[in-house]
């Protein structure tokens, strides 16, 4: 069955021409050179389940005023000194136009201009990746990635295509519900209705933990939004157990395995990064949290959406020299159990290095921002345990992968 992933391969004097400049090893990741590309501010919102929770009715130029806002009076960052802005979201009308507005109305001069991104789950990914080689290119000097999605007032539209497309099976494919794909990986890999559950326990007792004992609130900026400070996600909800999990009924098919109490929760929030090269950083005296190494990008087959980050993770970790060993925490998105239960048991990657405050499961999957929450999150808990690498992945909607390198430089 492990057949049926393929990945697109690209030309390999691209990956020669591409992979030049990047360090191999941990050990020249590791290394801090002046042309590096670094983080100097990495913080999300707190998040809304999606139609009865905090940001429910907060539409996401709302969302990234507060944000903006916050961040610049956080970080008093010269708002005239950004170069560019780039924020991923996938489904808001007009995004580049409310985005824009966003910015302009949190302060930043109408000299500073902004693009959007989409690539579905990995929009906030992306939006890093234009930014951070804009930087490398030195396009630019300072760039803010960020990532938002109201999952409350602008749901997944349904993709149309005309029958002359359709018609081919994989374009048809490309186009179904989520949720379908979950039950296709389901089947194909005979991923079990108790495995499934199994696994998003682990996610919904991880982020729990965490609400309790405080962690998120490292990586939480609290925003004001119309008189009321949101600074505490509403969407964990503790006390899961397998017994509960297992009273639920299919979310998708009739006779499917994923519920939604194993599939990643649909809500609102945003998250961003300050980025800049290790120069100017050094010169401006900006505390540096880590740093973009490389990120990798692959297609697979449609119907098994799912399984994309056990193609994007090998083809990220070669092209940096990494062993998976090497890695010190994994932020995979728990799109839907299946799809995680297939690919942590394909990569073989401890479960304990995984997720280790839970994932999209228990905390929502707000698509445009997640890429950008896996890294905010994913650096804070590197700080905390003393870790250096961090690998980040998702699947992607129409039957991609991401996945990315970053190196923390932050110590508890």
């Amino acid at each position: 069955m492990f057949s049926r992933l393929t990945a697109r391969r690209p030309a390999q004097g691209f990956v020669r021409a591409y992979t030049t400049h990047v360090a191999k090893g941990r050990a020249q990741l590791l290394e801090k050179r002046l042309d590096d590309v670094v983080i100097t501010f990495a913080k999300r919102t707190a998040l809304g389940r999606a139609r009865k929770g905090q940001l429910k009715d907060v539409p996401v130029d709302e969302l990234l005023t507060a944000l903006f806002k916050a961040t610049l009076e956080k970080t008093r960052l010269n708002p005239a000194s950004v170069d560019d802005i780039c924020v991923g979201t996938c489904h808001p009308p007009s995004p580049l136009y409310v985005s824009r507005a966003a910015a302009i109305a949190a302060g930043f001069p109408v000299e500073v201009p902004i693009s959007t991104v989409n690539r579905l789950c990995s929009s906030g990914l992306q939006s890093i990746v234009t930014i951070s080689n804009a930087i490398k290119t030195q396009q630019i000097d300072v760039g803010i990635a960020a990532g938002v999605e109201s999952m409350s007032l602008n749901p997944r539209p349904t993709p149309e295509i005309v029958s002359g497309v359709a018609q081919h099976p994989q374009a048809h494919d490309c186009v179904q519900p989520m949720g379908w794909t979950s039950e296709m990986v389901a089947r194909a890999y005979n991923i079990s209705r108790q495995k499934q559950d199994q696994y998003a326990l682990i996610s919904h007792t991880r982020a729990a933990n965490a609400v309790k004992s405080g962690i998120f609130s490292e990586e939480i900026i609290p925003v004001e939004i119309r008189g009321a400070t949101i600074s505490v996600d509403d969407t964990v909800r503790p006390g899961v157990t397998l017994e509960s999990l297992a009273g639920l009924k299919p979310a998708f098919l009739e006779d499917g395995a994923s519920t939604a109490g194993n599939s990643s929760g649909i809500g609102d929030g945003a998250a961003l990064v300050i980025l800049t090269s290790r120069a100017k950083a050094e010169r401006e005296g900006w505390e540096i949290l880590g740093k973009y190494v490389a990120s990798a990008f692959v297609g697979v087959e449609p119907r098994y959406m799912g399984i994309s980050p056990v193609a994007a993770v090998p083809k990220v970790l070669a092209r940096v020299g990494l062993h998976k060993e090497d890695v010190d925490v994994y932020e995979i998105n728990e799109a839907f159990a299946s799809q995680f239960a297939f690919c942590v048991e394909q990569l073989q990657i401890p479960i304990e290095k995984i997720n280790p405050n839970g994932g999209s499961i228990a905390l929502t999957h707000p698509l445009g921002m997640t890429g950008t929450r896996q890294v905010v999150t994913g650096l804070a808990q590197l700080k905390r345990q003393g870790g250096d690498i961090l690998c980040t992945s998702m699947c992607i909607g129409s039957g991609m992968g991401g996945a990315a390198i970053f190196v923390s430089e932050a110590r508890s």
